[in-house]
């Protein structure tokens, strides 16, 4: 979910008779960072800091360089007009943005950002109005070749011009996008923008040109790790650490070098062992935080019998989702509770549940459905069905579906098992399908060789304009076949693409949100994914790191991070 502001502002009650947004639930921390004043932080230092892959691509703007591990460094070297809260409210960052306005709604949508006059690329190239444009025409999917990671907002802006100076950004949109501080996060210099060969090729194995209170040093392929350094030329407070050194990993490797020593930070996963491993270990804490991801179950629209929404409802109100919750989380010190929005987190201003009867756990109403559905325990023979479950049938054909499960992964075993349990009460047999967890992805859910299949989707402070894409209809192609994108489980509407669209272009914060809400309970009728829970950030650091840890949606400061004294 990149799964997520505009939406993020002041609390309200939308117009149309929309309830207020819920108090925001008890799900642990939102952030936990461990917050430390920049005088109580030593001066210099290196932190090692452990990822799980060594990227090759890092134009963040670029499909391949959208990854994790780039954005975690590259946050620390490149600009980014608004910063989250840990509450996924987002405000400028002064140090690139000194104001940002909504200066117009009618007859056009029109932002105003006025720049940070001290702002310069690492090359003594100031940062102006151009970088923008150039990077709105890179971004607006006009299909010149580029390999986009993402054209949402960008393909709504009419012009990005000059204001009244250099460093003030003039953007009218051909249409009205609510997430509009979502844009230009990160910045790269006109120069990466200028044709489709820089934009593919100047960041492959380069960080060229930086603009962050951290520049670039050097990549040691051999040793898998990638160094930055303080950036004397920084016009903001400087870097506490001299540098930081990002060493990548195997994921599963990660919990046992920072318990040997080898690592002053590093993101443990929701593994129980894992976990337990870093928190034992000498001088260590580990961070837990309300993550922007959450683990699901998602269901194929296309697969034979989940087809019909009425099967996929009965499915949802089989599976007790709470007892899947505390399951997964036994051993981490984290509550279980259950997930009833798409778009927001419980840690977000917006969450509102939007499950109603389909998130509640109630095998007699799913056996309900299915029976109206035409799904019908057979016969004993020689007198009537029995009470113990049997498999539903239907015109002689079995109510049976496939888990797919990426094999070594206990997780997704584990779950596949409690569901397997859960929907024989109602008749359903579930079959657990193991494959490579390498072709988990790109041999079945993306072709869609799947009935149900678990995973996690990651948000961003964003809900709506870095998730739509997971619920939005296919494009029907000449042959009549549907083409689905970002939309694993291949069901969608008009009425849930009207809600979107309707949300997407709200100006108002209050009434946008209500409106996400609104399209949300679309989704829930139809059970595309089915969430689960708000997943934690497990962050092993050692005791006296002072401002990084689990970050939940909080945007961490890099200058700040260091030792304490």
């Amino acid at each position: 979910m990149l799964v997520g502001g505009a939406l993020a502002g002041a609390a309200g009650c939308g117009s149309g008779g929309e309830p207020a947004d819920q108090a925001v639930p008890t799900v642990g921390r939102p952030s936990d960072i461990n917050p430390v004043p920049r005088e109580q932080v030593a001066d210099g230092g290196a932190l090692r800091w452990g990822i799980d892959d060594f990227p090759l691509q890092w134009n963040r703007n670029h499909v391949d360089g959208n990854l994790p591990e780039v954005e975690l460094v590259t946050d620390a070297l490149m600009p980014a007009p608004f910063r989250s809260d840990e509450r996924a409210v987002v405000t400028p960052d002064p140090d690139y943005v000194t104001d940002a306005a909504l200066t117009s709604t009618r007859p056009r949508q029109v932002v105003t950002l006025t720049l940070n006059p001290k702002a310069r690329w690492s090359d003594g190239t100031p940062i102006t109005w151009a970088d923008y444009e150039a990077q709105w025409k890179a971004l607006d999917g006009r299909g010149d070749g580029r390999r986009v990671a993402s054209t949402t907002g960008y393909r709504d802006i009419k012009s990005v011009a000059k204001g009244r100076d250099d460093h003030q950004v003039v953007i009218t949109f051909a249409r009205p996008f609510a997430d509009w501080r979502s844009l230009f996060t990160p910045l790269y210099p006109k120069g990466t923008n200028a044709d489709p060969k820089a934009f593919d090729r100047s960041w492959l194995n380069a960080l060229p040109v930086t603009a962050g209170p951290f520049k670039f040093g050097a990549f040691d392929p051999a040793a898998r790790t990638v160094t930055i350094v303080r950036d004397p030329a920084w016009w903001g407070p400087p870097a506490k650490l001299d540098r930081i050194v990002f060493r990548a990993m195997p994921v599963g490797a990660l919990p046992g070098a920072f318990a040997a020593g080898e690592l002053d930070i590093a993101d443990v996963g929701a593994s129980a062992p894992a976990y337990s491993k870093a928190k034992n270990a000498p001088d260590a804490r580990v961070r837990q935080a309300a993550g922007p991801d959450f683990r699901h179950f998602t269901f194929n629209g296309e697969s034979p019998i989940l087809s019909d929404p009425a099967v996929r409802r009965a499915v949802a109100m089989g599976i007790d989702r709470a007892a899947i919750a505390r399951s997964d989380l036994a051993g981490l010190d984290w509550p279980g509770q259950v997930l009833d929005n798409h778009f927001f987190m419980p840690s977000q201003r917006g969450y509102r549940s939007n499950a109603g009867e389909i998130g509640r756990h109630d095998p007699a109403a799913a056996r309900r459905l299915l029976e109206e559905a035409g799904w019908r325990l057979p016969a004993q023979a020689g007198g009537p069905a029995l009470a113990a479950p049997k498999v539903r049938q239907k015109n002689g054909r079995p109510l049976r579906l496939t888990f797919l499960i990426p094999a070594g992964l206990q997780l997704g075993r584990s779950e596949g098992e409690l569901a397997q349990a859960m929907l024989k009460e109602i008749g359903i047999e579930l079959v657990l399908r193991e494959v490579p967890g390498e072709d988990f992805f790109a041999k079945y859910v993306i072709p869609g060789d799947y009935d149900i299949a678990p995973f996690s989707y990651i948000g961003t402070p964003y809900p709506l304009s870095s998730s739509q894409g997971l619920y939005s209809d296919g494009v029907r192609a000449p042959g009549g076949r549907k083409h689905w994108n970002a939309n694993l489980g291949r069901i969608g509407g008009a009425a849930i693409d009207a809600a979107i669209r309707k949300a997407s272009r709200e100006l108002d914060p209050a009434e946008a949100r209500a409106l996400v809400n609104r399209a949300d309970a679309l989704i829930w009728r139809q059970v595309n994914v089915l969430p689960l829970y708000q997943r934690p950030q497990n962050v092993a650091v050692r005791s006296g790191l002072a401002n990084a840890g689990a970050r939940g949606f909080h945007d961490l400061r890099y200058a700040d991070i260091g030792f304490t004294r």
